[in-house]
């Protein structure tokens, strides 16, 4: 690796990095290096990463720059750094889930996600940690250790995804991947004080993204701003032949949209049922304040209800178990993964037993458990049928909803971040950080998390939390860009510049 570090390379945006790289102002290779240096220097305290390819990455960023130099059309992140969370496969780079299940496992092949990525000429770092198999809301869970908040390294960044958002808020890449079950892009996107977006439901491949919830996961963008985030969403959306609840339309102009920054005449809706009691002060008062610049704007603001958002967390904690009881049946020690104890002198069955209980943590063990129970005979409409009809009330509380307003709002998470440690033993305190996040993945919309300042308690960041119908992605990125815009303006800077440094 070359030893001479460009660390002002890691501040840079997406947009001004692709730029600068197509242009010939830097190269590729010197991207990459700072990138890698800054890794280097930073991730032991952080642990975003739980696997680097410094080989794999100068590769990818040589055979850029040397695309470049002969003339070649560049993809459009070309040479941009990215962090890919650990549950999107990657031929020839580990897949872990963040599980001691999946320990040292290599894909034969790619997930579209990551073909998508290499197509458009993005430079894959490495895979970043997670709650074991998406299952959590701190990255506590992953069976590789905690990664730590880069605001205050003794909380978490979110979950389940919060290596990739550590990453960002780290500057340990430009960009990163995500998937978003209940809130895992954006709970760690509000936490860290970077930008995340979970697309409609489909308007991502779920081809080679390992199952959590089969009708609730979604990969998304992870990034500082939000235009980085429309340019990344554009590289990896669109209908693939290769995932049955792939949406077979046009993905919306998400990068015209960031770049309007005008809500002039849009109609935005606060949702009563995600805010007031048992939210942080501070988070409501940044909440309050974006919501009063969004008016000054010129955007029409309106109180909404939707009755049926108060059994949401409910109904997920049924649905997404159930699915999940199902999915990860299929680590069962017989054709891939971890096996142990098989010693020639036990069954089948005993080794599946004993591998499936060293294999899988607490929390896994704790949903599939709880899945297995919801979807048992005498119990199946009692609980999971019953869940499924408290998805159709959410959905229509969202039809009614938008069928006044263009964009609804609400905070992402109902506090800021909490020490690593605090709920871990507490599942109800920790899934109560979800209160949020989990209806439009139930619903399937769209929905983007945005940092709107620091709560005053404890100088953490605050996400505030933008929801749109299905196939109106574009809508999230025009009131997202504006009202980043506003508030960049309004801080004298991008909150990501108020960052300790580590």
């Amino acid at each position: 690796m070359p030893t001479t570090p460009a660390p002002d390379f890691v501040r840079w945006t997406a947009a001004r990095t692709a730029e600068a790289i197509a242009s010939g102002e830097i190269s590729a290779v010197d991207v990459t290096t700072a990138h890698l240096h800054r890794i280097e220097a930073v991730d032991e305290k952080v642990h975003a990463f739980l696997h680097v390819d410094p080989d794999s990455a100068l590769e990818q960023a040589r055979a850029v720059d040397a695309k470049r130099a002969a003339g070649e059309r560049l993809g459009a992140l070309a040479g941009v750094p990215l962090a890919l969370k650990d549950v999107f496969t990657t031929r020839g780079m580990p897949t872990t889930c963040g599980s001691r299940m999946l320990k040292d496992w290599i894909p034969p092949y790619d997930a579209t996600v990551t073909r998508r990525l290499k197509a458009a000429d993005v430079v894959i770092l490495g895979k970043t940690n997670m709650d074991e198999f998406a299952m959590g809301s701190s990255t506590e869970n992953s069976a590789y250790g905690p990664t730590g908040n880069p605001w205050d390294l003794n909380r978490i960044p979110g979950g389940s995804g919060g290596g990739s958002a550590a990453a960002l808020a780290a500057f340990e890449s430009t960009l990163a991947i995500g998937t978003d079950t209940g809130g895992s892009i954006r709970l760690p996107a509000a936490l860290t004080g970077t930008v995340g977006v979970k697309p409609t439901y489909g308007a991502v491949s779920r081809y080679g993204l390992v199952a959590y919830s089969s009708s609730l996961d979604q990969g998304g963008p992870c990034a500082r701003t939000v235009l980085d985030a429309a340019l990344l969403h554009e590289v990896i959306a669109g209908y693939d032949p290769m995932d049955s609840t792939s949406i077979d339309a046009p993905v919306p102009a998400v990068v015209e949209a960031a770049g309007r920054l005008d809500v002039r005449g849009m109609r935005v809706g606060v949702i009563r049922e995600l805010s007031g009691e048992g939210y942080q002060p501070g988070v409501m008062q940044r909440f309050g304040e974006a919501v009063d610049l969004l008016r000054e704007l010129g955007a029409e603001v309106v109180d909404v209800s939707c009755p049926s958002f108060t059994y949401a967390l409910a109904a997920y904690y049924l649905i997404a178990p159930s699915e999940a009881s199902s999915n990860l049946a299929r680590f069962d020690a017989m054709r891939y993964g971890l096996r142990t104890a098989d010693d020639g002198t036990r069954s089948a069955e005993d080794v599946m037993a004993l591998t499936r209980a060293e294999g899988f943590g607490p929390e896994v063990k704790r949903r599939i458990m709880l899945g297995t129970y919801a979807l048992s005979a005498g119990y199946y409409d009692a609980y999971y049928g019953s869940a499924q009809k408290v998805r159709t009330l959410i959905r229509r509380d969202f039809d009614a909803a938008f069928g006044e307003v263009d964009v609804l709002v609400s905070p992402t998470t109902p506090t800021t971040a909490f020490p690593i440690g605090e709920r871990v033993d507490d599942p109800m305190a920790m899934y109560l950080a979800d209160l949020c996040t989990i209806p439009s993945n139930l619903a399937g919309n769209a929905v983007m998390s945005l940092p709107c300042g620091l709560a005053p308690e404890d100088d953490l960041p605050v996400g505030l939390q933008i929801m749109a119908p299905a196939m109106a992605d574009d809508r999230l990125y025009r009131v997202g860009g504006a009202l980043e815009s506003a508030l960049t303006e309004r801080w004298g800077g991008p909150l990501l510049g108020l960052a300790p440094s580590l």
